[in-house]
């Protein structure tokens, strides 16, 4: 099966504010709603450096052409160090002599060594990073320096080793704040903050017991010919998850739903969305929204535990990764995972794929997903998942 599909002050203390609120997903200290914050965030934490007078600035059109294309430079260069597990080459892109610079750096080296440990584990080889940029703002900071946010669609595609003929792709949505610094002809990074997919998984081990990737590798995907209710639901989801394709791209519904990611994170939110705009669920009393939605709708775990208790759904399996992933093998499209940390469930996605083995692919909110496995992103050991199947 080949799946491919075409989104600090002020604001960190409204997202520990936001922690509190009865919206239980998986919200962390790199979200931020760039929508709604640009201009502070291009204003604070920025240090004013004496006025240049060596050239005159720029226009806001011409800042956004010259810096699409110096930006979508570098993170094309980064994807490809990342893919590839070139450290070396990826550091050259920050001033890790600047603290916050070495900290973004860190990060994203962390981050291909977990790719890579993931890759290893799921007995697979990523051939291929590409990165699609839409720009929000850019800002002449004086002296080279430039402030610039922006939307970013990261597409992986992967394929098992014993079957490199069939690949499979999914997307990544983030959200980003950065300045570049010029260094002679070059631009480099000195500050990054964006939502992180990975923040649960960078304590994946660097060596997974060879009898699970030999289970993983040696799995068929099942027949399955989803209902037009299904089919509506999956449509649904693959459109209004923020990297929809052309006019939805980086785009909830915003006509039809509130964005709950303000009040703590939508995940529960748009998987309530693809249920009922299958048409195989009706609002009750209990599962509504009208303007805005009942706990049981917009909260990761009482949905969960309204689906196993309200006769729409039943628990699969619940544990860890090391407990599950048997199991997983029976998620099928419209289906739920339901993550725990620390004794509560804080998020939830929606399968609506699945790879050429079988392997569950989700799409979510907080951040953006569409068709990703289901653990990547929540590999930690303190992750619990909820196996969720939905009766469509």
């Amino acid at each position: 099966m080949n799946t491919k599909f075409p989104k600090i002050s002020t604001i960190l203390l409204a997202m520990i504010l936001a922690q509190k609120a009865i919206f239980a997903t998986d919200v962390i200290p790199f979200e931020i709603e760039l929508e709604t914050s640009e201009e502070e965030i291009l204003e604070e934490n920025t240090e004013s450096p004496e006025p240049s007078t060596s050239s005159p600035k720029l226009s806001e059109e011409e800042l956004m052409t010259k810096f699409f294309d110096i930006l979508s430079g570098i993170i094309l260069n980064r994807n490809e160090y990342v893919l590839n597990h070139d450290i070396e080459s990826l550091e050259k892109l920050y001033d890790t002599d600047i603290k916050v610079s070495r900290y973004a750096f860190e990060h994203e080296s962390i981050k291909a060594d977990y790719l890579a440990n993931w890759a290893q584990k799921q007995g697979i080889t990523f051939s291929d990073i590409d990165s699609f940029i839409k720009m929000r703002k850019v800002r002449d900071r004086e002296n080279g320096l430039f402030g610039m946010t922006c939307n970013i669609n990261t597409t992986y595609t992967y394929h098992y080793n014993n079957e490199p003929e069939v690949s499979t792709s999914f997307s990544l949505g983030t959200s980003h704040y950065i300045h570049l610094q010029q260094k002679g002809e070059d631009y480099v990074i000195v500050k990054e903050w964006y939502t992180d997919p990975f923040s649960d998984s960078l304590e994946l081990k660097g060596k997974e017991p060879q009898e699970l990737t030999d289970f993983i590798v040696s799995q068929n995907a099942p027949d399955f010919t989803p209902s037009e209710t299904l089919k509506k639901g999956l449509e649904y989801a693959h459109t209004y998850c923020g990297i929809g394709a052309g006019e939805h791209m980086f785009k909830y519904n915003s006509k039809s739903y509130m964005d709950c990611n303000p009040l703590g994170g939508d995940c529960a939110n748009f998987a309530s969305q693809i249920m009922f705009e299958s048409g195989a669920f009706k609002k009750n009393g209990t599962w509504n929204y009208d303007g805005d939605g009942t706990a049981t709708w917009v909260n990761a775990q009482k949905l969960t535990y309204y689906l196993m208790n309200s006769g729409r759904g039943g628990r699969i399996a619940h544990g860890s990764y090391e407990k599950v992933y048997k199991s997983a093998f029976n998620l099928r499209p419209g289906d739920i995972v339901a993550y725990e940390k620390k004794g509560r469930i804080t998020h939830v996605s929606t399968v609506t794929a699945l790879d050429n083995k079988g392997y569950p692919l989700v799409t979510c909110h907080n951040t953006d997903r569409l068709v990703v496995p289901y653990d990547l992103g929540w590999s930690n050991s303190n992750i619990t998942f909820h196996l969720i199947d939905v009766y469509y």
